[in-house]
């Protein structure tokens, strides 16, 4: 028996190919894989509402192509038929905007409405009634007088040394209390020792009340005062002062102000200075900077919003000073502590209510002056910072 015969059939019994080239690899019978059938997805029945919707939350393309940026034809736009179904879904479409906006309309009304109500009637009311009376006679003769109330305040000695003494109050006193709150914050974001009780220190002044600031005061600053005191103990020559009714009272009132405002001010520098990324400071201090350097090319920018906004507030409690002056000398004050309130407030216990109006719209105007500059100022600061 041959031997190709015998290894043919053991071929044919294993089920395997014959004939094929030796060192060729056998032929395996394809296996094929059934594919999971997907279950079909439920159809979702969307109300008119929820299609409007949709329609106008699809996504919008992100390929779009050059035919997009052509100019639309009148062919190209598509002509609707006017059918009774559409002008209905027009008209329903129009009320539900309609109520949209109506709704809207009143959420915002209904919160502005307490707002703008409290700033009409105790603001743009009052404001309008001064404006009137400086144009008339007296509040109650109502002949119209032009511009005489407002002569009548301009030529007069006690306006003018008010607002000369307001004037130069707030032009030393505003600054000194940015650049001093400026420093201790600065000072007390170090590592200074014992800062926490330096900043509770600080921040007493504004817990104290009006009139308790004036008794230390006064205990301090009076003809037989803490400073009169020691100034005799040191010095044998030396002669008692009346602070308040001498050339150092405006001095007196700027150390008042400064020491009622100095802790409000620095809290608001602090936040300032912890909020500036430290990335960028690490970095220049690694480039080279010294303190100095990184305070005006970094800090100082970081820090405009913040000098401004204090600079706004220290200028309007200068012009609350008079409660503190009001309470240690009275209505009529040493001559350089007549302030543009006691103008006024004299002006209001002799009833001559027409110069008092027409005093008060001068100041409302020098002041929406001063602020406006100081807008202006920040805005060009900003602007050059941004460049």
């Amino acid at each position: 028996m041959d031997n190709r015969t015998v290894k043919s059939n053991n071929l044919d019994d294993k089920g395997e190919v014959t004939g094929m080239r030796p060192g060729s690899e056998i032929a395996q019978p394809e296996i094929q894989v059934k594919k999971p059938v997907k279950a079909k997805k439920e159809k979702v029945v969307l109300s008119e509402e929820e299609h409007e919707l949709a329609l106008i939350n699809r996504p919008k393309p992100k390929n779009v192509t050059p035919l997009a940026n052509q100019k639309l034809t009148p062919k190209d736009i598509p002509v609707f038929e006017q059918t009774p179904e559409r002008i209905e879904k027009l008209e329903l479409r129009k009320k539900r905007h309609f109520k949209r906006k109506l709704r809207d309309w009143g959420i915002f009304t209904g919160y502005l409405t307490p707002s703008f109500a409290g700033v009409l009637v105790f603001f743009f009311l009052p404001l309008i009634m001064l404006l009137k009376t400086s144009f008339q006679k007296s509040p109650t003769n109502s002949d119209f007088v032009g511009f005489r109330n407002y002569a009548r305040v301009l030529t007069n000695d006690a306006f003018m040394d008010a607002s000369r003494n307001t004037l130069t109050f707030a032009l030393i006193s505003v600054p000194l209390a940015v650049v001093l709150a400026l420093f201790v914050a600065l000072l007390l974001n170090t590592g200074l020792p014992g800062k926490s009780l330096f900043r509770s220190f600080l921040l007493n002044p504004m817990m104290v009340p009006v009139a308790s600031v004036v008794l230390i005061w006064q205990v301090f600053f009076s003809y037989n005062g803490v400073i009169n005191g020691i100034t005799e103990q040191l010095f044998d020559s030396a002669e008692k002062i009346d602070w308040m009714k001498s050339s150092y009272a405006q001095v007196v009132i700027m150390l008042l102000f400064l020491w009622k405002n100095l802790g409000y001010n620095m809290v608001l520098f602090l936040a300032a200075l912890n909020s500036i990324p430290h990335e960028i400071l690490e970095s220049a201090e690694m480039d080279g900077a010294g303190p100095v350097k990184r305070f005006f090319a970094i800090k100082l920018h970081y820090l405009s919003p913040t000098i401004f906004f204090v600079g706004i507030m220290s200028l309007i409690n200068s012009f609350k000073i008079f409660r503190e002056v009001y309470l240690l000398t009275g209505d009529y004050p040493f001559d350089n502590l007549y302030m543009l309130q006691h103008f006024m407030n004299n002006s209001f216990t002799h009833l001559d209510y027409s110069k008092l109006s027409a005093g008060a719209i001068v100041m409302c105007i020098v002041m929406i002056i001063i602020v406006g500059g100081l807008f202006f100022a920040e805005s060009k600061f900003d602007s050059d910072v941004e460049e």
